[in-house]
């Protein structure tokens, strides 16, 4: 494919989008913001984490999004008694006629291509750690033999606030394979007059698919080929680095407020979202207004505030963008 043929081809996945953007549309009123962040991470072949009190409409999203993109949907309802196996699958003894007696697999509700795994912090850490494998490798292994799972795979979690009771804050380890965390807030007042109108009445909006997984797949493959400047690569390595308080780039208040920072995965992550906000933004190229919005929902789960900086109140958001203020994106910024 030539320059003139993956402009194209990135022109028309990006009216693609817009359609399918405009069916998310129908069923979420107000959300655009959360919507083009998890459309990102399903175009960068990731998954997200969607964070927010109950009722603001996450599952309701997730649900959407099988429609849309055209993908075989499960959902899992996390619990404090919920297992591995519940998700997972597992192995059961069966006798033949002739006696024998051979395991077979039945697989668990994992074995889809989009994941709502709904309250994921409701379970315990055993459970949660469960979806490590998948996530990573699109594969579990059980009882020494390996499953693939069906491409495209991507897991949506909603969780509930860690201050609300009953809930266990997620491993480190699996905080790092979410590509972004999306923050679902409250719907302006505009919205919520929407929202009422559209879903009190006789019949509620229905989704329209507009991609099949295969497409899914083509246009993650094409995200992969869109450029981004050696300006803004260097961009991204800056921020990743100054978050690290061991870093000899880091600034002063992030050794001081920073117990640990982002792994190679964050600037992974932040490669391919630049490229998938650009091409929802209509444009063939990222810059670095794309790296200042995609800092927060890419830095702020990889990253942990020392017991100092808790003890003063201080926020890994505010940080975040004090390091994104004190970058000199200028030349990435074209």
């Amino acid at each position: 494919m030539d320059n003139a043929e993956l402009v194209g081809a990135i022109e028309a996945l990006g009216a693609k989008l817009a359609c399918a953007k405009a069916s998310i549309a129908q069923r979420i009123i107000g959300q655009e913001e959360v919507v083009d962040l998890v459309l990102s991470a399903m175009l960068s072949g990731g998954h997200a984490l969607l964070i927010g009190l109950p009722g603001l409409g996450k599952t309701r999203l997730v649900d959407t999004l099988s429609t849309v993109m055209g993908l075989d949907g499960g959902r899992i309802q996390f619990t404090p008694d919920l297992m591995p196996a519940d998700i997972l699958g597992s192995e059961v003894l069966e006798e033949g006629k002739g006696g024998d007696r051979t395991f077979r697999f039945l697989p668990g509700p994992i074995f889809c291509q989009l994941l709502l795994a709904d309250e994921i912090n409701r379970a315990s850490p055993r459970t949660q750690s469960a979806l490590l494998q998948a996530m990573q490798e699109h594969a579990v292994t059980i009882a020494g033999h390996e499953h693939k799972m069906t491409e495209p795979f991507h897991v949506l979690a909603t969780q509930n606030p860690i201050e609300q009771e009953g809930t266990y804050p997620l491993p480190e380890a699996q905080l790092d394979r979410f590509l972004l965390q999306v923050d679902v807030d409250y719907p302006t007042r505009d919205a919520e007059r929407d929202i009422l109108l559209a879903t009190t009445g006789t019949q509620d909006a229905a989704a329209t698919a507009v991609f099949t997984g295969d497409e899914l797949i083509e246009a993650q493959r094409l995200l992969r080929r869109m450029p981004v400047g050696e300006a803004l690569v260097e961009a991204i390595l800056d921020l990743v680095r100054a978050c690290r308080p061991e870093d000899a780039s880091a600034p002063d208040y992030v050794r001081d407020a920073v117990a640990w920072g982002p792994g190679p995965r964050a600037a992974q992550a932040l490669m391919l979202l630049v490229r998938a906000r650009a091409l929802l933004d209509g444009r063939l190229v990222p810059n670095a207004a794309d790296l200042a919005a995609l800092a927060r929902p890419v830095l702020v789960h990889r990253m942990a505030l020392s017991y100092g900086a808790r003890a003063r109140g201080d926020s890994l958001t505010a940080i975040i963008d004090r390091v994104v203020d004190g970058l000199d994106m200028g030349q990435a910024a074209a």
